[in-house]
């Protein structure tokens, strides 16, 4: 029992904690309204594979971004030709090798006469207000912060008393340039999304798009770059940055980026294959209809119960959908009763659902394996396939892993469905509640059979090198009990427990999926 000295103590922290955390954002200030051009089709981009896109009227054409060092000279090159606009949204934005390449390709555009407009979420920004003020005090670069914390107040006390606020956050990932190409997919801006060593296997994807579907890319960019949830940097900060500050971050970068010349993401740019190709406007793109769902901004200020502003409704229609075979790519799976249901009743109507998610060992984190764990017998009973990473992660690794999202190069971190073999998802969306119900997420779905068979076959070919398959045993007792079927250096082993997870862990584990927080997960 707490004495009445400790007691008075607890309850003057816990009120200090409260009320800093009370702490108000900047009302009354100016935010103009801007939005995506839409006089570009007389830029390079504009004119680029024109007689492709008047070959395939109404339709888009997309090529996937399955290798790091793709998906950076992809978004590296379309800065360094953007004429009119670039207009980037991003959830995590680091201050890393890459973060830094990529600022520097965006002020060089903005040095060319660029509009840029910068929309980054709050969570990854602690401390760095300033280096997002200098690059928003360029003449033609705007920086924006979504769903703020007070800069009045320590974070954490806000966790708590703007619970329901601050805990949902724009995870969308978008990169669009002169309203003419888009990317789209699971990659933030960090090192551990775009990984330099071509020997480490996939584990994030991207679409590279042009036609008509960018311009759906962009209005959903506009409605969030002019959403009351969206700050300019600069009125979160006491004072803008002085001359010598912006002198000074700009020569630290210049200097930063003249010493990664022989980098291999630089090398990349130089000479990749891809890089020579989009030089040459040699890219081989797949067409095909589109459409861009998305959650509104407006989502993270209203109850759950109004979908309306929500993106699951929209994809429902392409699950429900399906006839013959289903393949979910998703880090973080957490499909509760109703999702278990659903893929469940899929399954035994006769469709092949496939599912390849993390397992407890690659897993950053643990809690969401402890919300998926509980539904694997009931899926695997009714005949839905579970595939989980075959990759240990080490102590010293999950703890430079903690806390940034699929930031080790052992973890899935794809967000991708393919349907049918016919129609494919590529976005930001994860399949658990934080994803469906909590945050705002982007994505695109098109159809192209080449696209979607393709990725099909990789699946085929390659899943059983670098997953677990699950079954469900069923022991003379009576009892069921999940096997774990993959290759250990090269020898096929079969596991009774999750695989590499040490005692304590799966303890821990399995005490977390008995708490009531599966809808923050």
């Amino acid at each position: 029992m707490i004495r009445q000295n400790e007691y008075i103590i607890l309850v003057a922290i816990l009120t200090l904690v409260l009320a800093g955390g009370c702490a108000t954002l900047p009302e009354d200030f100016e935010k103009p309204a801007s939005y995506a051009f839409t006089n570009t089709d007389d830029t390079s981009f504009g004119k680029a594979h024109r007689d492709e896109k008047e070959a395939h009227p109404g339709q888009s054409g997309f090529l996937l971004l399955g290798n790091g060092l793709d998906a950076f000279v992809a978004r590296a090159l379309s800065a360094h030709y953007a004429e009119r606009s670039i207009d980037v949204q991003y959830y995590l934005y680091h201050d890393d090798l890459v973060g830094k390449l990529f600022t520097d390709q965006l002020l060089k555009a903005a040095d060319r006469g660029v509009r840029v407009r910068l929309l980054v979420d709050d969570m990854d920004l602690a401390g760095r207000d300033l280096d997002m003020a200098v690059a928003d005090s360029h003449p033609n670069m705007a920086v924006r912060i979504f769903n703020p914390f007070s800069r009045k107040t320590g974070r954490i006390s806000q966790f708590v008393s703007r619970m329901g606020s601050v805990t949902r956050r724009m995870h969308n990932k978008s990169f669009t340039v002169d309203n003419q190409v888009a990317i789209l997919g699971g990659r933030n801006i960090g090192n551990e999304y775009f990984e330099a060593d071509p020997d480490l296997a996939f584990a994030d994807l991207d679409v590279l798009a042009i036609g008509p579907v960018v311009k759906e890319v962009s209005a959903a960019f506009d409605l969030y770059w002019n959403s009351e949830l969206a700050y300019p940097v600069s009125v979160l900060m006491d004072r803008p940055p002085t001359p010598e500050e912006i002198k000074q971050g700009r020569q630290r970068l210049n200097e930063f980026v003249a010493q990664q010349v022989n980098s291999a993401y630089l090398q990349a740019l130089r000479n990749s294959n891809l890089a020579n190709q989009l030089r040459r406007n040699q890219v081989r793109f797949y067409w095909g209809d589109a459409v861009i769902l998305y959650d509104q901004p407006k989502k993270i200020l209203h109850e759950f119960d109004k979908t309306e502003y929500h993106l699951a409704p929209m994809i429902a229609p392409y699950f429900e959908g399906v006839q013959k075979e289903l393949i979910i790519f998703s880090p973080y799976f957490v499909p509760g009763k109703r999702g278990t249901a659903f893929l469940s009743q899929l399954s035994q109507r006769g469709v092949r659902v496939r599912i390849f998610t993390n397992s407890l060992a690659s897993n950053d984190v643990g809690i969401v394996h402890a919300g998926y764990g509980k539904y694997r017998k009931d899926m695997l009973r009714a005949g839905v396939e579970l595939y989980e990473m075959n990759k240990k992660l080490d102590r010293k690794e999950r703890k430079a892993k903690k806390g940034k999202e699929g930031s080790s190069k052992s973890s899935l971190h794809a967000k991708s469905f393919v349907f049918d073999r016919k129609q494919v998802f590529i976005g930001s969306l994860n399949l658990d509640p934080r994803a469906v119900v909590h945050n705002t997420e982007i994505g695109v779905v098109f159809s192209q059979t080449d696209i979607a068979e393709g990725m099909t076959d990789w699946f085929d070919q390659n899943v059983k090198q670098i997953a677990f398959r699950l079954e469900l045993h069923k022991e003379q007792s009576g009892d069921e009990k999940i096997l774990w079927y993959g290759l250990e250096n090269g020898e096929q082993r079969v596991f009774d427990v999750d695989p590499y997870a040490g005692f304590w862990r799966r303890v821990g584990i399995g005490f977390m999926s008995l708490l009531p927080i599966e809808s923050q997960l």
